[in-house]
């Protein structure tokens, strides 16, 4: 069983590697969702089908027919490009430039959105593996894409603390059996 996180533990000394969530953890891509969604329910709507009573990432990760599915991603990666091209600095990741261990990064973001907002604050050569939405099916919560992250940096999940600013992230984290940790510095465990 994954031990505890110890609140104030900055740069996470007990762990071997930290995996960090993207956006709203590290950066702040600059994306309407709400138009997001509107684009989404536009691109179901003239494919013949319905998107009333879905949310966008059911929108995302229900599309059955494949040309929808692949039309669905690239309006969703395409907006979260361009938001990641204007993406905010957010305070953890000073801790990412300044980490003595690996770092990844798990993402429920497009990989190719990830790595504009990574190259634009200079955090690039700080990462050792992206995973994004796109890289490992299903996404986040699903505990697929954080595992293969710890997979590419080398390390097992026991050695590894997720650090996210979501309840998803936290679930993420407790499916795959890694600990945990909220951005603002709360412990939880999986």
């Amino acid at each position: 069983m994954p031990g505890t996180v110890e609140p104030g533990r900055v740069p996470h000394d007990s762990y071997d590697g930290v995996v960090y969530d993207l956006d709203g953890t590290l950066v702040r891509l600059r994306v309407d969702w709400a138009a997001v969604a509107g684009e989404v329910e536009e691109v179901w709507e003239s494919a013949g089908h319905d998107p009333a009573g879905r949310s966008l990432w059911d929108l995302v990760t229900e599309a059955e027919d494949p040309e929808l599915a692949a039309e669905v991603e690239e309006t969703v990666a395409a907006m979260e490009r361009e938001g990641a091209e204007r993406a905010e600095f957010l305070p953890t990741a000073n801790e990412l430039m300044y980490l003595d261990r690996p770092a990844g990064v798990c993402s429920l973001n497009c990989e190719s959105a990830c790595r504009i907002a990574l190259d634009r604050h200079g955090l690039s050569d700080s990462v050792s593996t992206v995973v994004g939405r796109d890289t490992v099916s299903p996404p986040k919560p699903d505990p697929k894409p954080l595992r293969e992250t710890i997979r590419r940096m080398g390390l097992d999940r026991d050695s590894v603390v997720f650090v996210g600013d979501s309840m998803r992230d936290k679930e993420c984290a407790r499916r795959a059996g890694v600990d945990f940790e909220f951005v603002d510095g709360r412990p939880d465990r999986p």
